[in-house]
């Protein structure tokens, strides 16, 4: 079979085809590889796996394009008619007159040829974003969708396989894949039971794009026998500290935190979700959103519906989830709203109230130096002083009389709080005693929690005074 014997014999014809019709053409070294798998030893053998390999490398560093379109995110304002981002079209006339004028997916490859080819075009410099195009066409093909036909699977190229070699072929580089479709390999792997460096690679991935992602891609079903919650927390947490790592953008810092708020606000509506994990998801984000916002909004409002979902909960147990609120932060709003929510515990009501007493004072006692600064110039000495001093007179009273009213809504609830606690005792058996006792002792407690005994209780005789005045009159 070789020219020694005979001139124009087989092996030289096959040679001949080979590097003059196979190697020549992308589509050609494609199928000839996919043919070769059902004689890969002899194949390998005889040189022919290694040369169809590099020929494919060696048109992909010529033509990047044949790996496929980069992927990027959907914007709303993109057109999806006429050529874009330079994309390959075929000669009109190739296309009328070529049978198979369009490229032969490399995705269709098994594993054991598309990962080395892939190995060796990140070696060889190829333009990262098609690489990692390929990489997803190649999970789509292998894993979200069932091959049939030539393309079943081999005894090596199991999904869990496939998913692992993808993560170890990803470029490094952030930002090449939309964050919707790693959050959706993470959810592969983690339904494949993947090794945990694969399941480590895609978390960190995610968690250096974050600022991309949506609440829908943050809830990852739980996949155990636990019956907490039906969210993996544990893993939003490592996505959480890998961003927390690698962020270098203050902007991406403020999507991140209003992305954890809602969240929260998501996952408070769970009626399996316990006070413990409620409480670490409300403190990793009150941790991102400490130095960048101002209001607590987003936090009370996450509260309001776990209480809302959660009617079972002891008075201990939503003083613990309330502590965790800044009413210093919360807007006049929010602060309304609280003071008036029935779900709240009567300390967390009263907190509410004094804080409000404290921002009317300084609220005052802030037009108050603003009016004076303002006139200093355009009176006298003696007038000017008179005049701040019935100003203050007037904030006193007025301070006062907020007072007052503040000290009656709180005796109002501590009596709405005594009536309940009466029928509380009356319906165990109990006397009127334990009920007298457990009054007096709850708002010396309160009193004695907030530090306003003296002057609750000067407001208190003040009110009494005018209530017996005119009796005696």
């Amino acid at each position: 079979m070789t020219e020694a014997r005979s001139p124009n014999n087989l092996l030289n014809k096959a040679v001949n085809f080979l590097e003059e019709r196979v190697l020549p053409s992308w589509n050609e070294t494609i199928r000839a590889l996919r043919l070769s798998e059902k004689l890969l030893q002899q194949a390998a053998d005889l040189g022919l796996i290694g040369a169809c390999l590099n020929s494919i490398i060696a048109k992909a560093q010529v033509d990047p394009r044949l790996l496929g379109k980069p992927i990027k995110a959907p914007k709303l304002d993109e057109s999806s008619e006429g050529e874009v981002d330079g994309e390959c079209r075929p000669n009109a006339r190739r296309k009328l007159f070529v049978l198979d004028w369009q490229s032969e997916d490399l995705t269709t490859l098994p594993l054991q040829f598309y990962e080395p080819v892939i190995k060796a075009m990140n070696l060889q410099g190829i333009p990262p974003e098609f690489v990692a195009a390929s990489l997803c066409q190649y999970v789509k093909r292998w894993i979200c969708s069932s091959p049939t036909g030539e393309e079943t699977m081999s005894i090596y190229n199991s999904q869990r396989e496939v998913i692992e070699a993808v993560e170890r072929l990803l470029p490094r580089e952030p930002r090449l894949l939309p964050c919707t479709l790693l959050f959706q390999m993470l959810n592969s792997a983690l339904n494949l039971e993947a090794s945990a460096d694969c399941r480590n690679g895609f978390e960190i991935r995610i968690g250096r794009q974050l600022d991309q992602a949506t609440v829908n891609d943050l809830l990852i079903p739980f996949r155990g026998y636990a019956t907490e919650t039906q969210y993996d927390l544990g893993c939003v947490k490592r996505i959480l500290k890998s961003f927390y790592t690698n962020y270098t953008d203050a902007s991406d810092f403020i999507k991140v935190a209003d992305l954890i708020e809602e969240l929260l606000a998501e996952l408070a509506g769970d009626v399996d979700l316990e006070v413990t994990s409620f409480l670490a998801l409300a403190e990793m984000s009150l941790a991102a959103s400490t130095e960048i916002h101002a209001s607590s909004d987003g936090i009370y409002r996450a509260i309001d519906i776990f209480l809302d979902k959660h009617r079972s909960l002891t008075e201990l147990e939503k003083e613990e989830v309330c502590r965790l609120l800044d009413f210093q932060k919360m807007s006049p709003e929010a602060c309304e709203h609280a003071a008036r929510n029935e779900r709240l515990p009567l300390r967390v009501v009263v907190q509410v109230l004094f804080t409000e007493q404290l921002k009317l004072r300084e609220t005052v006692v802030q037009e108050v130096v603003v009016h004076s600064t303002q006139e200093r110039f355009g009176k006298d000495g003696e007038e000017e002083a008179e005049e701040n001093e019935g100003k203050l007179s007037r904030t006193e009273e007025e301070l006062r009389i907020e007072i007052e009213r503040m000290n009656s809504k709180v005796m109002e609830l501590e009596r709405q709080c005594g009536m309940m606690r009466k029928e509380m005792v009356h319906g165990n058996g109990g006397g009127p005693k334990l009920e007298k006792k457990g009054k007096v002792s709850m708002w010396g407690e309160i009193k004695r929690k907030f530090g306003c005994t003296s002057n609750m209780h000067d407001c208190s005789s003040q009110v009494k005074k005018k209530r017996v005045h005119p009796r005696h009159g």
